[in-house]
């Protein structure tokens, strides 16, 4: 029987952002989630290298966690960051502005990918796996360094055409699945729940800080309708956020597969009324009504091979050269028309009209707005150039392929020659 979990939820505002996830942390009591004396992943979530709201962690997510981590004492911090066949993690750590703020809070950062950062050793989970051993047949692998260290999730509140909402548990997926993690999809809600159980196993403590201060409506991770919402959530259990997200979002918790399965499994709370809400309670009365809906993704051709009479022929396409024409395809849908043609306009009237797509630009103008001395004061956004436009950001920025020039930096923080 699952035990009684805890959720925090807070209303936030820009101008008292770090301030407020400070407190959200407190209220999620993550220093009895954590293991004192041991590193800290950060698990940054980026789903599209572009900076499309709700898609990716916020700045004011990630600098905002790493300063309450860093006054709990939790100093000793690493970001892990992971690739997909249609992500660029340099691309995504730029363009979204973490560069900055791992370089003010002196954050290394290893890539998953990179065989000097970490290596892929064999694991054999004590827990009953329910399909990783029959899609991995010659065997489970993990990065090894992820053994015996904490791990912050940093998802944000959205949809995703295939596990229905993605947050905490979905964030796993990136981390410790290696390249070939699109052999999971047509068991991905039972692929979560696996790595969960990995999860427990392997970490020293877990934890997730979600961004809903603008979340995503409609056919994610990627293709959304963004939707002011601020709010934040946090928890130690990565099954009841995600439970409390996907009913903020209007979807009944237990009818997504992958919530259901970690609660029957007790890996965590899925039920509504088995969790503790703390903070600002009454949010979880909402309901913003979201939609999935399809994408040309799904459309295309992804729900006849994931889990139609296709099915069966996946071998073929994703394990032999032939997984190249749909990787192609995907790049050419998201990242030459959809964020081009039409998403792009999405992120800049985000940037133009409201509160967060200002921080947004103030994060490209003047990168962190905190301090790293541990007990700093709230933000303060009063003082900020809010003169900024996101049509002079991206003037001269390769978000929109204009000629470079060094305006650029505002928007592509140089990254170190070694990455």
């Amino acid at each position: 029987m699952a035990t009684k979990a805890k959720v925090a939820l807070l209303r936030v505002r820009p101008d008292t952002i770090l301030s407020d996830i400070d407190r959200l942390l407190e209220l999620a009591d993550v220093s009895q989630a954590l293991a004192a004396g041991k590193t800290t992943i950060l698990k940054d979530n980026i789903s599209w290298h572009f900076p499309f709201p709700a898609a990716n962690t916020t700045p004011w997510q990630l600098e905002g966690t790493i300063q309450a981590l860093a006054n709990r004492g939790f100093t000793d911090q690493v970001c892990v960051q992971n690739k997909t066949v249609v992500t660029d993690a340099f691309k995504g750590e730029d363009l979204n502005h973490y560069v900055p703020i791992f370089k003010q809070y002196e954050v290394p950062v290893l890539y998953n990918f990179k065989d000097e950062d970490m290596t892929w050793v064999p694991y054999r989970p004590n827990a009953r796996m329910r399909v990783l051993p029959r899609i991995f047949p010659e065997g489970i692998q993990i990065p090894d360094f992820f053994f015996g260290k904490n791990i912050v999730h940093l998802p944000t509140t959205k949809c995703h055409i295939y596990t229905t909402t993605t947050g905490a548990m979905k964030n796993a997926f990136g981390g410790l699945l290696n390249t070939r993690r699109h052999y999971t999809h047509s068991w991905i809600h039972e692929t979560l729940v696996d790595l969960l159980a990995i999860q427990k196993e392997i970490h020293s403590g877990l934890f997730a800080v979600m961004d809903g201060t603008t979340a995503g409506n409609g056919p994610g991770p990627r293709t959304m309708y963004p939707v002011i919402k601020n709010v934040m959530l946090a928890s130690a259990d990565q099954v009841a956020i995600d439970a409390v997200a996907a009913k903020l979002m209007g979807f009944d918790p237990l009818s997504i597969a992958y919530i259901r399965l970690a609660h029957e499994d007790g890996l965590g709370v899925g039920h509504p009324r088995e969790i503790d809400l703390v903070g600002d309670t009454d949010i979880a009365n909402e309901n913003w009504h979201f939609h999935v809906g399809k994408n040309l993704v799904r459309l295309g051709g992804g729900d006849l091979i994931w889990f139609g009479p296709l099915k069966r022929f996946q071998k073929l396409f994703f394990r032999t050269p032939l997984v190249n024409g749909f990787i192609l395809a995907s790049e050419v849908y998201h990242d030459l028309y959809r964020w081009p043609l039409v998403d792009r306009r999405a992120f800049e009237h985000w940037c133009d009209h409201t509160e967060w797509g200002q921080l947004f630009l103030r994060y490209a103008r003047m990168g962190p707005q905190g301090s790293p001395v541990l007990h700093r004061s709230p933000v303060e956004g009063g003082n900020a150039d809010r003169s900024l436009s996101p049509g002079q950001l991206l003037l001269h920025s390769p978000i929109t392929g204009r000629g470079p020039g060094p305006s650029a930096v505002v928007v592509a923080h140089q990254r170190e020659p070694d990455r």
